[in-house]
């Protein structure tokens, strides 16, 4: 329950901190609430989260190296197929991390809903005319 509480905290936090930061600081801002969000959605222990998030991120370098590899590249399906073998090899350390295989899948889950729910608030904000459009 405390753990609840902290991160409904964080949450409300990070996002009211959006409003009152400068843009460079966004992306970290962004970042807070995805941890926040991942954090809850795969419901992680303390330790859990101990061993996850080194993963992660190692996961996210990978994962921008393979775009970096591909850059250049005319050819899209390269780019797909660098992305889904970066998530095959950390699926595996995802689930030795947390477990079982529908607790792995739900971390690329996660990223895609909270990428949804980040677009929409986005979108909300353009329409209501907090944000200013570049």
């Amino acid at each position: 329950m405390k753990k609840c509480v902290f991160i409904s905290i964080l949450f409300s936090g990070l996002v009211l901190g959006l409003y009152a930061q400068p843009t460079n600081n966004r992306y970290a801002n962004i970042q807070g609430l995805k941890i926040a969000y991942i954090t809850k959605q795969l419901n992680l222990s303390t330790a859990e989260a101990q061993q996850f998030w080194p993963v992660y991120y190692a996961y996210l370098d990978a994962l921008k190296e393979a775009r970096k590899n591909n850059l250049h590249s005319t050819d899209a399906l390269a780019l797909d197929e660098a992305n889904l073998n970066v998530k095959k090899n950390y699926f595996n350390q995802f689930k030795q991390v947390l477990g079982t295989d529908e607790r792995a899948n739900k971390v690329f889950l996660c990223e895609r809903n909270f990428r949804i729910m980040l677009k929409n608030e986005l979108e909300k904000r353009r329409q209501n005319g907090m944000l200013k459009q570049n």
